[in-house]
């Protein structure tokens, strides 16, 4: 009988470390859980607030201000520049984008055969990674750039999407948005741009910290007359159409 007892009580004591064991480890999965919750709720307000409110300021101009002190850039709305700047950075950094939901198969598909050497981002992507998320190449960034581009697809039009875009990309070291480098590079507005001073423009984007329009490389003038006929083939073929009035 005392050894029946004993057994019970033995039992009832294992049950409850067992139990003592289980508790932290539900605790812990309710506050994972309660945090990714909240992160994605922040994420989802501030994709909200930016398809009606211009993002004050992006990682990238907070870091570059820091690193220089000072930077230039002033918000211009879409139809305040030159319709040309438009089809030619679409042409030069995502042509398809008014056919896709935020990611290119083919030129993901391409960028994988490069081995790396070409981007494959479009111009949503690098949104979501200018506004929302930081520079640089990691698994935690690339997994969240995922996660959002299609919700800002869903949320905003290709105009914002755009708009915002030619907005906060740096278009020289320390210069941010089509006004500042319409000003920077050729002395007047970015409603003022010619074909071939948005082509110029365009055709620095990759690479603006080593690329200049103002003095413009052989390559980067080859480059310029291929955006510049990219321009004007998207505009005729319609894949121009989502962004233009």
């Amino acid at each position: 009988m005392a050894k029946a007892v004993a057994k019970k009580k033995k039992t009832r004591s294992s049950k409850k470390t067992a139990k003592r064991r289980i508790q932290p480890l539900g605790s812990l999965r309710r506050w994972l859980l309660r945090a990714v919750l909240a992160v994605a709720a922040v994420f989802l307000f501030l994709i909200l607030l930016f398809s009606v409110v211009n993002p004050p300021v992006t990682h990238t101009i907070w870091a570059e201000k820091r690193r220089l002190g000072e930077v230039d850039r002033m918000w211009v709305p879409l139809e305040e520049m030159a319709p040309v700047l438009a089809r030619s950075v679409v042409a030069a950094e995502d042509a398809q984008f008014c056919r896709h939901w935020g990611f290119d198969a083919r030129a993901i598909q391409a960028a994988i055969e490069a081995g790396g050497a070409r981007g494959g981002s479009t111009i949503s992507q690098q949104v979501v990674k200018n506004v929302f998320l930081w520079q640089g190449r990691s698994w935690p960034r690339k997994v969240l750039e995922t996660l959002l581009t299609p919700v800002v697809e869903i949320v905003w039009s290709k105009r914002r999407i755009l708009e915002v875009y030619l907005n906060v990309a740096e278009m020289d070291e320390g210069v941010f948005g089509a006004e500042a480098a319409a000003r920077k590079y050729f002395g007047v507005g970015p409603d003022q741009l010619s074909a071939r001073q948005a082509a110029l423009i365009a055709a620095v984007l990759p690479n603006p910290k080593e690329r200049s329009a103002r003095r413009p490389s052989s390559f980067v003038q080859r480059r310029a007359g291929q955006i510049m006929d990219g321009a004007a083939t998207i505009r005729a073929d319609g894949r121009a159409d989502c962004f233009e009035d």
